[in-house]
């Protein structure tokens, strides 16, 4: 398994910057283009479009194609993160605003440093309790009256959050991808393959037509495909390969402010005292958290 940095190199904090703000955008990009896409396909495409872009560039820089056991790798993780983690998400979208799905990611800290304990990798008290922390605020924003009405969007987004952190270890544990850029696109190519058969099995493909798609839901897949995937999503699986697993969950503590503050600004979502206050004690959890990484 490749050393974790114990340092901020520059290559972690401009991954950290990636998953911490772009990835913070990308979920009211991803309500913008539910107005004209459903949610797995929406979802299916973006990452197909941009697994095949990133492995096209890898094989003309003279990449191999992943072997069949990675490409099996590549499978089972590509379902846990994007397959569950992407598609529940945009499912939650449909019901629940953009600013509180993201925030109540941020439990997604908590139950990766749980099943890494399963490994013998063990937090620090420190660590532990930016973590509860998070959990308790993350708590507090379920009972706002934002998750109160989408019972099913908030089920949804659970299973999201499992679905991915149980993805991202066992990306770093026991099932690693091909070496660098060309395994998160295999990664990519795999999920966007689950996520189109979840998208037949749901029977989306009838109720939708591409002449009737607004201009605002392509320019929101478009910035999906390019910053979201291509740019934040490999950032992640970066951190996930050379960082320790707390600072590459910290964008879960990040994501929520920039998802609410965009939200509020240019969707005109409500969020209610409680929850702001909410996204403050989950926020804390993040200097806790990076505290204990900087010890």
């Amino acid at each position: 398994m490749t050393a974790r940095s114990t340092t901020l190199t520059p290559l972690i904090v401009v991954c950290l910057a990636a998953t911490w703000f772009v990835w913070g955008s990308t979920y009211l990009a991803i309500k913008f283009a539910l107005d004209g896409f459903p949610p797995f396909f929406m979802m299916g495409t973006r990452f197909l479009v941009a697994g095949l872009v990133l492995a096209a560039w890898m094989r003309w820089r003279g990449a191999p194609w992943p072997s069949r056991r990675q490409w099996a790798h590549a499978l089972l993780i590509g379902a846990l993160l994007l397959g569950g983690g992407m598609g529940a998400t945009a499912y939650a979208e449909l019901t629940v605003s953009s600013g509180l799905v993201v925030a109540f990611i941020a439990v997604s800290p908590l139950m990766i440093a749980a099943l890494n304990s399963l490994y013998g990798s063990h937090p620090s008290r420190l660590e532990w309790a930016g973590i509860g922390v998070g959990l308790v605020g993350t708590v507090l924003l379920t009972q706002g009256s934002g998750f109160a009405g989408a019972p099913l969007g908030l089920a949804a987004i659970a299973f999201a959050c499992a679905t991915w952190c149980v993805g991202s270890v066992l990306s770093q544990r026991q099932f690693p991808l091909a070496p660098g850029a060309m395994g998160f696109a295999s990664e990519m190519i795999a999920g966007a393959l689950v996520l189109l058969l979840m998208s037949w099995l749901a029977g989306e493909q009838p109720n939708w037509q591409l002449a009737t798609i607004p201009a605002q839901a392509w320019w929101a897949w478009v910035y999906l495909v390019v910053a979201g995937s291509l740019i934040a999503f490999n950032a992640y699986m970066v951190l996930l390969e050379k960082a320790s697993s707390g600072l590459a969950s910290s964008y879960t503590y990040v994501n929520p402010v920039i998802a609410m503050l965009l939200g509020v600004w240019l969707a005109n979502e409500v969020v209610a005292p409680l929850e702001w206050a909410a996204v403050g004690i989950i926020l804390s959890g993040v200097v806790l958290l990076l505290i204990a990484r900087k010890a």
